[in-house]
């Protein structure tokens, strides 16, 4: 049993996934098929990239952050959820498995079908059913969390990611887990006032940040070095020929 399972593998569910897996609650990302952010031609509204970034590289990135986190992916689609007979938490039956968490995020735009038997309180806009939550992500129903779209915030990708992390952290507030900031320090920033390193923050020498430093740039330049010649995906209902059907 996991302490959280997030539903929807996209923008908003990683950055919830960064922050549950970092603050050492296990965590499964339940994902079927691409983030609808794979439709984007290029992300050029996300702070940090200046001159913008392919969406699919910037998603390959995300996913990879979230995995060095911690976090595991699961490659399946929800489509029943319901309250655990034994005890608190929930029971989440996919195509391929069931997955069972003290706590879930739903994170799947544009489905919150699966969620009807929990007794969310949905509200219809358009064709699609979003749930109502407080600012962090909280719903009506003990443990189940909604971020990014279904829970009716701006289709922007650093909305979606900025919300996702809010509600990580809402999910680790509720928790057991002792939790300060998810904050990397200089040394002696804390102990150098006679004060204990906080939970989930940590100090490094000037030497461990140098090491970071050149792996991140490693990193950066890797995923940069060449163009990603992944296409964007197109919308449903245009043909491969891009003629509206």
């Amino acid at each position: 049993m996991d302490d959280v399972c997030i539903v929807g593998g996209g923008v908003s569910g990683m950055a919830a996934g960064i922050f549950t897996a970092r603050a050492g609650l296990s965590t499964t990302i339940i994902s079927s098929g691409e983030s609808i952010l794979a439709r984007n031609a290029s992300l050029e509204n996300y702070p940090g990239f200046p001159a913008g970034i392919d969406a699919r590289t910037y998603l390959e990135m995300v996913r990879d952050q979230a995995e060095r986190a911690g976090c595991r992916f699961s490659d399946d689609l929800i489509v029943d959820g319901a309250h655990r007979d034994e005890s608190e938490g929930f029971v989440l039956t996919g195509n391929s498995g069931t997955y069972e968490a003290t706590a879930v995020v739903a994170a799947s735009w544009p489905d919150s079908e699966y969620l009807r038997e929990l007794d969310v309180d949905r509200e219809q806009r358009g064709s699609k059913y979003v749930v109502r939550a407080d600012r962090a992500g909280r719903t009506g129903v003990d443990g189940l969390y909604v971020a990014g779209r279904v829970a009716g915030e701006p289709h922007q990708t650093i909305v979606a990611a900025g919300h996702g992390a809010r509600v990580g952290l809402a999910v680790i507030q509720d928790s057991e887990t002792a939790f300060y900031h998810d904050w990397v320090a200089p040394a002696g920033y804390f102990t150098g006032r006679d004060r204990d390193v906080p939970p989930a923050c940590a100090e490094i020498t000037d030497e461990q940040r140098r090491d970071r430093d050149r792996r991140a740039r490693e990193t950066l330049l890797a995923y940069l070095e060449a163009p990603n010649e992944r296409r964007p995906t197109m919308h449903p209902s245009v043909d491969a020929d891009g003629d509206q059907e």
